[in-house]
């Protein structure tokens, strides 16, 4: 064989090189080396679940209970601190009417984590895995550090809400700073969790899920929203009355409920589960369940999101700073100060939104809110550990261990976290919040196209490959998330009132946009545009992926 650099693959005709495939409905094959390739190292799968037989049954309940795990793993991204932030700022500035929005944007999701799902099942790798062997060296450099932005991003975003939950159990005694260093030693205690085998580590991950459920649910059974105009809000995709403001708002909730790495997460965790990828049953069954089991968790986390927006809609809705001010000083809240004596509409983040509930509310309800803060920030600070190693291990084929991958994200997370913590007040510290979840918006093409690229090639897919529609539906969802960012970046560049960062926003706009249309271009030639088909690695033949050498090999 030819030139070409080691590790590099390129795809052959599976009829003329490889015989017939029908055998193998992955149709990617191992690395083609004369050396025994060594099992993936990664703590996570020391274990595989096994899948218990269920005769000719079409549903098991054993089987989805042996499949439960990965869908609750990736639905706490749909709960971290970032989005309950989203959501409260949703229900006090827009009342019930985005609602549909948030439920939109989990429907989306769903479908987005079937394919990650589906990829990690059929081809036995997850999606950076996969991003190694199709892009060249350099885009997939690129890729990484883009995806590793967001995972750093998605971390900031949980060491800033656990230090504010610190902060609020303490009563103040714990500072923002101190909360912020709390988190590093909490990360790596939470590690410990791994030894003790991969369910036992899901279950937790449930627990912690059922804490949020608990302490948001118990906001809203306090507060006691119109039941009427959450289901209104819900089901009528309609927003009267509503402007910039509201716009701004509902962007935000896409861009806080799908997050890039989680897509890259979800299609490693599915291969957790003993599944024969020699059986078509096999893998359809699979398929079958991991989305069912998507499906209910993704429900669950909606339910935990739409707690939050309408409890802040039916209590905080058109309220101004000086009745919050009132009240509060009414209840002997210490923290009347962070509600100034106007008539502004009140502007709330998780650390005001803890401080309001508990004014007008009572201090059970700060408290409660604070532990549903608080697990959110932890759980979702695992969930980021394991994007991280594996998105590291697939684009790099680079092996680390969880506890050097947790201190290399952590300490950058850290850095700039514990800086404004130090140097600025809470409002400086949750408008970072709002910046965090603007960049993941941004970040999400880099998960998307080449999610919905892969899953539809036959060369990658085999029978499992996307169908027109889910490749008409997967195009909609990138054009519409596109669109949302040209939105926010032609509104943030006109923001701006320095010639200097004028420039820099524009060329990084630019950059920005070659980068997505690289990446749009093989993903329309692997949605079967052949006229694009002319330096492109990938092809929709059916084909087998399969190692170059050097001449040397040969």
């Amino acid at each position: 064989m030819t030139g070409g650099k080691e590790g590099r693959s390129r795809l052959y005709d599976s009829q003329h090189e490889n015989g017939d495939q029908s055998s193998h409905y992955g149709a990617i094959s191992p690395q083609a080396s004369s050396e025994v390739q060594e099992e993936p190292l990664s703590t996570y799968f020391e274990d595989k679940v096994p899948i218990p037989e269920s005769g000719n049954e079409c549903f098991s309940f054993r089987k989805l209970w042996a499949f439960t795990g990965p869908g609750f793993l990736v639905s706490i991204a749909y709960l971290d601190p970032g989005n309950i932030e989203s959501d409260l700022q949703s229900g006090a500035t827009s009342d019930f009417k985005l609602l549909w929005v948030l439920l939109y944007a989990t429907i989306i999701g769903l479908l987005l984590q079937r394919l990650a799902a589906r990829l990690g099942v059929v081809t036995g790798m997850d999606l950076a895995e996969i991003c190694y062997r199709q892009y060249p060296t350099v885009p997939r450099i690129i890729l990484w550090l883009v995806i590793e932005l967001a995972i750093i991003g998605s971390d900031m975003q949980e060491v800033i809400g656990c230090a504010i939950a610190f902060n609020l159990l303490s009563v103040g005694r714990i500072p923002l700073w101190g909360g912020v260093l709390i988190t590093i030693f909490d990360t790596i205690l939470f590690l410990c969790f791994d030894k003790y085998g991969l369910r036992k580590l899901e279950l937790f991950f449930g627990f912690l899920i059922t804490v949020m459920a608990i302490s948001f649910g118990y906001e809203y059974g306090l507060v006691k929203p119109d039941q009427g105009e959450v289901l209104k809000g819900m089901f009528l995709p309609y927003c009267p009355n509503c402007g910039p403001v509201q716009l701004e708002q509902a962007v935000g909730i896409v861009g806080a409920v799908i997050m890039p790495h989680n897509i890259y997460l979800h299609s490693a965790l599915v291969k957790s589960r003993e599944v024969d990828r020699k059986n078509k049953k096999e893998i359809k069954e699979a398929n079958k369940y991991f989305f069912i089991e998507s499906s209910i968790a993704l429900l669950v986390s909606f339910v935990i999101n739409l707690f939050v927006v309408a409890v802040f809609a039916q209590a905080f809705y058109n309220k101004n700073n000086m009745e919050v001010n009132a009240v509060c000083n009414a209840t002997g809240s210490p923290h009347t100060d962070l509600f100034p004596l106007n008539n502004g509409t009140l502007e709330v983040d998780i650390y005001k939104g803890g401080v309001v509930l508990g004014c007008f509310f009572g201090p059970a309800a700060l408290y409660i809110w604070a532990i549903g803060i608080l697990a959110a920030g932890q759980s979702s600070t695992m969930t980021g550990t394991y994007s991280g190693q594996f998105v590291m291990e697939g684009f790099l084929n680079l092996k680390w261990s969880r506890f050097r991958r947790v201190l290399l994200t952590r300490s950058i997370a850290i850095v700039p976290t514990f800086l404004v913590a130090i140097s600025k007040d809470v409002q400086h510290l949750t408008g970072l919040n709002d910046i965090l979840n603007v960049v993941q918006s941004i970040l999400l093409p880099f998960a998307l196209i080449p999610i919905l690229a892969f899953t539809s090639l036959t060369s990658i897919m085999n029978d499992f490959a996307n169908g027109l529609v889910c490749k008409v539906l997967g195009s909609l969802v990138i054009l519409l998330v596109c669109a949302i960012n040209l939105y926010f970046v032609v509104v943030y560049v006109t923001a701006l009132n320095s010639v200097w960062l004028y420039v820099i926003a524009t060329l990084v706009s630019v950059v920005y946009l070659c980068f997505v249309i690289y990446l749009a271009w093989h993903c329309l030639v692997a949605l079967g545009i052949s006229c694009l088909d002319r330096c492109s690695r990938v092809s929709n033949r059916p084909a087998v992926l399969i190692e170059e050498r050097s001449e040397g090999d040969t």
